[in-house]
């Protein structure tokens, strides 16, 4: 289901809910000239499933964190293979041509050199022992909590001036964006308890459903647009609204525990 959500649903939704919410209903509020960058930055950013920050989700819906380290780890593979294509094929849909050559590149910059790297240096830390893996990780962990602070400060560094100068273009960017997280959280959730999956696991699907690998949409809309264009303020809006909407998801799914299980009760029921 989650792999269905993310790969099936969360693109194609994304392209047609920016179609209707930028082309349509907000087509007079909007830039004419910026509109198909802000299309290109929402289908980048909703092509790239989470791969960190759902891990943290998880834990606070009480999710099981094998299954969710197993849907990353799988989410990852297909990017790297499926990112390109599904995005140049939506936004070749939208009329937006880019360059084959900086897609994939994004994809071998920011996911398969980290993951080669990371690799390699737990490789040769295991072969020293366990406890030195565990010494780097512990080392590693407030590092990594400043790399991710200090990118989101470059982020909004630069993007600062057009988020202050135009706040109604934030806000209609956000529409879609929240449509989206809530209508594939809720399709995911509902689609585990109609098969009967346990809440443990439905939660953290319905959570990674929704969630974003931000750093990845950012970077491939800089490198294909520029710092200053639509399609990265298009992608800076969904990493600002990223928190607080996550954990309303967060929430909903923790407080519907016991609907969700009494559903789940029949369906195991009927199933006998």
């Amino acid at each position: 289901m989650t792999l269905f959500i993310n790969w099936a649903v969360k693109p194609f939704s994304m392209a047609a809910l920016g179609w209707l919410f930028l082309s349509v209903l907000f087509r007079p509020f909007l830039p004419a000239d910026q509109i198909e960058s802000y299309m290109a930055g929402l289908i980048l950013l909703a092509a790239a499933p989470c791969t960190a920050m759902v891990f943290v989700w998880s834990n606070l819906s009480n999710g099981e964190p094998h299954f969710t380290l197993s849907q990353v780890a799988l989410n990852d593979a297909i990017m790297v293979v499926a990112f390109a294509p599904i995005v140049a094929f939506l936004l070749g849909l939208s009329a937006i041509t880019v360059p084959w050559a900086t897609l994939v590149l994004s994809v071998v910059l920011y996911i398969l050199v980290p993951v080669a790297v990371a690799q390699g240096i737990r490789r040769r830390k295991l072969a020293e022992g366990g406890a030195a893996l565990a010494r780097l990780i512990s080392r590693l962990g407030p590092l990594s909590i400043l790399a991710l602070l200090t990118t989101l400060v470059l982020l909004f560094g630069f993007q600062g001036e057009q988020i202050l100068a135009q706040p109604l273009v934030i806000a209609l960017l956000a529409v879609p964006i929240l449509v989206q997280v809530y209508f594939n959280a809720a399709l995911a959730y509902w689609l585990n308890r109609v098969t009967g999956e346990a809440h443990c696991v439905a939660a953290p699907s319905a959570l990674i459903g929704a969630s974003n690998f931000f750093e990845l949409a950012v970077a491939a809309a800089i490198s294909l647009f520029g710092f200053t264009s639509g399609a990265a303020l298009a992608t800076v809006v969904g990493v600002l609204i990223e928190v607080p909407v996550m954990l309303s998801v967060v929430r909903i799914v923790t407080r519907t525990k016991g609907w969700y299980e009494s559903g789940r009760a029949v369906q195991r029921r009927a199933g006998r």
